[in-house]
C-alpha cells in the first residue's frame, strides 16, 4: 500500500487483509477512493442512514459513520461509509467501508465483487498463456510479454472459430506448436492429423 502511486479520483479495491486505517486515510487525503471489507469489531457512531431497497439490489444497510475507538479515531478522523450487502449467489453477507459518499451503494458492492474478476484473470493467465517466467522485470517488459501472449491466444481462438475446427483453443495451440515448421495450410493441418495423447507436456500426432 505504501508503494502504490495513488491518483486523484481513482478507485482502489482492497482485500480485508489490507485493512489499515492510517494508510486508508492517506488515500482519502490524496482525494482518491477506496473500497475494503470491514475487519474486526469497529467502534463507531452512526451519523446518517441512507435509504436502501434491499429487495431490489441486495443492499441491507447504507450508513455514514464516525469512528469512536481511541486508536482508530486518531488514524482516520473523517466520516466513513459503511455498507452491508447480501450476495444472493453466495448466500453470504458482506460489510464494506468506503470514503465515497456519492456512489450508489450497490455499485460499491459490485466494485468489490469485480475485484474477484482480476483474481480469475491471473488464474486464467497461469492456466492458458503458459508464462513460466518473465524475460524482463520492468512494468513495460511485463506488459509487453502478457499482451503478446494474449494476442497470440486470441488469434488462435479466432482461427479456431472461423475455420470451424471444433477443437479447444488449448488443443489448437498444442498442435500448432508441434507443427511450427510444417508449411501445410492450417485448415489442412487439422484434417490431416488428430491428437492421440498428451503426456508429460508432449503432443503426439497421428497422420491420417
Amino acid at each position: 500500500m505504501d508503494e502504490i502511486p495513488y491518483e486523484q479520483g481513482a478507485y482502489y479495491v482492497f482485500d480485508r487483509g489490507y485493512f489499515d486505517l492510517e494508510r486508508l486515510y492517506h488515500i482519502q487525503k490524496t482525494e482518491a477512493y477506496f473500497v475494503i471489507r470491514q475487519r474486526g469489531n469497529l467502534r463507531y457512531d452512526v451519523t446518517k442512514v441512507n435509504r436502501t431497497n434491499h429487495n431490489e439490489n441486495g443492499v441491507l444497510m447504507d450508513q455514514v459513520i464516525e469512528l469512536t475507538g481511541y486508536q482508530t479515531r486518531k488514524k482516520y478522523i473523517e466520516p466513513l461509509r459503511r455498507i452491508t450487502y447480501y450476495a444472493k449467489d453466495k448466500n453470504k453477507t458482506f460489510v464494506y467501508l468506503t470514503n465515497n459518499m456519492e456512489m450508489p451503494a450497490v455499485q460499491v458492492a459490485l466494485l468489490y465483487k469485480y475485484r474477484w474478476h482480476v483474481e480469475l484473470f491471473f488464474k486464467w493467465i497461469k492456466q492458458h498463456l503458459k508464462i513460466k517466467s518473465f524475460w524482463g522485470t520492468t512494468e513495460t517488459a511485463v506488459r509487453i510479454q502478457i499482451f503478446t501472449a494474449i494476442t497470440a491466444y486470441c488469434m488462435v481462438a479466432i482461427v479456431e472459430h472461423d475455420l470451424k475446427l471444433h477443437r479447444s483453443t488449448y488443443e489448437v495451440l498444442r498442435i500448432l506448436n508441434a507443427s511450427l515448421l510444417d508449411k501445410t495450410p492450417i485448415k489442412n493441418l487439422f484434417t490431416k492429423q488428430s491428437v492421440d495423447s498428451v503426456e508429460d507436456g508432449q503432443l503426439t500426432l497421428k497422420f491420417i
